[in-house]
């Protein structure tokens, strides 16, 4: 339900701003100098959800600081609550000016395609950005969650499934996902997931569905049923050949990803799982798991998801927005987002595009034992594909495997 009031919110956000430059798709042919040159003095307003509060700290101190000494921005955050936002949208016009105007916006995947397909995004505008141009790797930034950017919307930073393993306990990890097979087979009751559609549990289906079929690569031109229904055998057969050497025998499943944790921090699983590449040296500085854990990922890949920042097509200050957007994007901020204390989260740029001096300071960046290097994840990362197969997966899971 969240998430479709989430996809109306962004909807109607996008398409309430209102400006006299609204219309105006000139500044795609201005130059870069020309652009930074007008926005001295203008306000951006950065829509962003309000559950992130290590995100919107950031934002709040060290990004708006940035902007203000360096072009003369005021960037207001503006929080937002899906449900109680979307109620003022039910009250009528007068509540919904209140609202106000969205400048940036951070989106996902679900309501970036809701919003393309209401034809409600400005763009393309990626290429226009300098530092999308030097620093983005745009293979990896090519699709969310499926669905073409084509420069709708540029990446912020990004996430990525991993699996972790306590060192001591736990001395041979498996290569792949044939091998992750025969180790839950040699291990029995060592081993399980979270039940779909927990987030955790939903992307080891579907990076067990890569695994199966061949990676992502035939699914990346869209939703294709007869494709899918000709594919997915293969990975309720593998889930159901892994099934009864699951903890408690494939009987009842972790319902979320803090059920998951407490298995393994109790060791009565070895392995656990995140979709976030930092999660095991969060709950090590937690104190929930030993300082002896350790993340990897397996041959096959590893699914990967940027999260996007995206300009409505009305709003006036497009210049202002795509100014921010595109430092949001310098090596410079992307280093303060990547550091821990600021926020930890891992950079949207191709790290093998900086000089040496920057790419110096990544490696300085202290993120603990228990994690991997970005350059790792990004080699290793495969792309989500179109929502329809994620829905699908565990619509399937339920009728073929639980």
């Amino acid at each position: 339900m969240k998430s479709c009031f989430a996809i109306v919110l962004i909807l109607l956000l996008l398409s309430g701003c209102s400006g006299d430059a609204g219309d105006d798709f000139s500044i795609l042919n201005e130059k870069w100098s020309s652009i930074e040159a007008v926005v001295k003095g203008s306000s951006v307003n950065f829509y962003m959800n309000d559950g992130h509060p290590s995100a919107n700290r950031w934002v709040d101190t060290y990004v708006s600081e940035a902007v203000k000494d360096k072009y003369g921005i005021t960037l207001v955050r503006v929080p937002f609550d899906t449900e109680a936002v979307v109620a003022k949208f039910t009250k009528g016009k007068e509540q919904r000016e209140n609202v106000g105007s969205v400048d940036l916006v951070w989106i996902n995947g679900e309501n970036f395609k809701a919003a393309r397909e209401a034809d409600i995004i400005f763009g393309p505008f990626a290429e226009k950005l300098p530092n999308y141009i030097k620093y983005v790797n745009k293979q990896q930034a090519a699709y969310d969650f499926g669905n073409p950017v084509e420069g709708y919307e540029v990446p912020i930073g990004w996430t990525q499934f991993v699996f972790e393993y306590d060192s001591v306990r736990t001395k041979n990890i498996p290569k792949d996902y044939n091998e992750l097979l025969f180790w839950v087979k040699a291990n029995p009751g060592r081993f399980t997931y979270p039940r779909p559609p927990a987030v955790v549990g939903s992307a080891f289906i579907r990076q067990a569905f890569y695994a199966m079929t061949g990676g992502p690569t035939m699914y990346l031109s869209g939703w294709d049923r007869e494709l899918f229904e000709k594919e997915a055998p293969k990975v309720w057969s593998y889930l159901n050949e892994m099934k009864p050497y699951l903890w408690r025998q494939g009987k009842e499943y972790p319902k979320d990803i803090e059920e998951l944790d407490a298995l393994f921090a109790a060791g009565q699983i070895d392995f656990g799982m995140s979709y976030l590449p930092l999660h095991a040296q969060s709950k090590v500085l937690e104190g929930q798991f030993p300082d002896t854990v350790r993340t990897f990922v397996l041959n096959e890949g590893t699914l990967y998801n940027h999260h996007f920042a995206a300009i409505p097509k009305s709003c006036s200050n497009k210049a202002g927005a795509m100014v921010v957007a595109n430092f949001l994007l310098s090596p410079e901020a992307q280093l303060s987002k990547y550091k821990p204390d600021n926020w930890g989260d891992y950079p949207a740029i191709n790290l093998d595009t900086l000089s040496r001096e920057q790419w110096t300071e990544f490696m300085k960046v202290e993120l603990g034992d228990s994690s991997l290097s970005p350059d790792i994840l990004s080699k290793a990362s495969v792309p989500e594909v179109a929502i329809e197969y994620l829905k699908a997966l565990e619509t399937g899971w339920e009728k073929n495997v639980r």
